[in-house]
């Protein structure tokens, strides 16, 4: 294959909880103009088109977009949420692979044993069905944090639905949601390559304060909430100014 990028890193979108790589299609006129390199937005393990795991886990879900990559292409991670600490975790020296910077979108931080316990337990239900497409793809966004956002309509929403028997389910596997708590200070520990952290000024899941005490780069993005990269695309892609 030809490296049409001339030697500039890739560029790897990864998507939160319950979304899919679609949710970043939105942004490919804005990268035509301003990422001069390749870029990539596979689905989560569990999420979109991606198989399921027996068992989730951060290095897990690391390693199955890791599985995907091509050899020797050099990465610039931007993850939301979810995805930026499996950005993280792929960033680790451990992993071995050539990443340059990780951008973490609206990573939370602190978990209460009653959100823990909460997450267990949405992990722990079946699948559920729905009669309409309608009514699955307003639970999808509600899964996604999109409602508001995004209508049930968007193009983006279907990668994250199901058809099957005339009833329609979310593409997620509801096991994913008991990954856990990740342990940021040590999945930081454990890179090497220049990491930022930044939020939505009114993301309610995390504080600049619980950030700033990770002791990496902080950047709070003005006007913007949880998903700050459906938000303002500009704003989160100025992030990666100094890596491209």
């Amino acid at each position: 294959m030809v490296d049409e990028s001339g030697g500039r890193p890739v560029l790897l979108l990864l998507h939160g909880m319950g979304a899919t790589g679609d949710i970043w299609l939105p942004w490919a006129p804005l990268l035509e103009r301003r990422w001069a390199g390749r870029w990539l937005a596979p689905d989560l393990a569990g999420h979109g088109w991606s198989p399921p795991l027996p068992e989730y886990s951060f290095a897990g879900l690391a390693a199955r977009v890791a599985d995907g990559l091509g050899s020797g292409d050099r990465l610039v991670v931007l993850g939301h949420s979810l995805g930026g600490v499996v950005g993280l975790a792929l960033a680790a020296r451990a992993a071995g692979l050539p990443v340059d910077a990780v951008v973490g979108l609206g990573i939370k931080v602190v978990w209460s044993p009653a959100e823990l316990t909460k997450a267990g337990e949405l992990a722990a239900r079946p699948v559920a069905w729905f009669a309409s497409r309608d009514e699955a793809a307003r639970r999808y966004l509600r899964v996604a944090g999109l409602s508001g956002l995004l209508a049930p309509d968007h193009p983006v929403v279907n990668a994250g639905l199901r058809q099957a028997g005339g009833r329609w389910r979310l593409a997620m596997d509801p096991a994913a949601f008991g990954v856990g708590e990740p342990d940021l200070r040590a999945l930081l520990a454990a890179s090497d390559v220049p990491v930022v952290l930044a939020r939505g000024e009114h993301d309610p899941m995390v504080t600049d304060a619980q950030l700033e005490e990770l002791g990496v780069p902080v950047v709070t993005l003005p006007g913007v909430g949880h998903n700050a990269h459906v938000e303002d695309p500009e704003a989160v892609l100025a992030l990666l100014d100094a890596y491209r």
